[in-house]
């Protein structure tokens, strides 16, 4: 084999490397990559989408009632699963579902997010320091706050804010 094979072929090596590197620094401290599994999230997100989630959102700012945001599910131990929610309850807010309302510290949100009225009244639930109240926007088809044995989600088991669906078509989320 003659040395520019060889330059070649090392020089593919150090690039594909370079490549797979770069690609696993992104995606542990930039984005999360991930693929919505149930309709929770129907008609923001749904089943098979693939979104992005900035990591960076929420270096120099809060997260905020409205972002649907990936986060570790708080029931799971070993911190694998993902879920994707919107926050709907903030440290220190009162949450609670009242004849198809979703009601924050009295006041009835308007979610022109979501297709029906969410069934069943849940609550009250107050939200600790530093944790979070999450709901899935088909709210009778969603395993939520509402169900989990952890009803909260701690600030730092939010991995980011979900900006972007790139399959089944390209649409950015606010």
């Amino acid at each position: 084999m003659s040395s520019t094979v060889k330059t070649e072929i090392i020089s593919w090596i150090k690039t594909i490397l370079l490549a797979a590197i770069l690609a696993g620094a992104i995606n542990s401290f930039l984005i999360v990559n991930a693929e919505v599994p149930t309709g929770s999230m129907e008609n923001t997100i749904m089943v098979g989408d693939r979104i992005l989630a900035l990591r960076t959102s929420y270096w120099f700012d809060e997260p905020q009632r409205g972002d649907i945001t990936v986060f570790h599910y708080p029931d799971d131990p070993s911190g694998k699963t993902l879920y994707v929610k919107r926050i709907i309850g903030e440290p220190g807010d009162t949450v609670w579902v009242e004849d198809g309302e979703v009601f924050v510290n009295g006041v009835a949100l308007e979610e022109d997010y979501i297709a029906e009225t969410t069934q069943g009244n849940y609550g009250p639930y107050i939200v600790p320091e530093g944790c979070y109240f999450m709901m899935g926007d088909n709210r009778n088809h969603s395993l939520d706050s509402r169900f989990w044995e952890n009803k909260f989600v701690e600030e730092d088991e939010i991995l980011g804010k979900v900006v972007l669906r790139y399959y089944k078509g390209f649409k950015w989320i606010s």
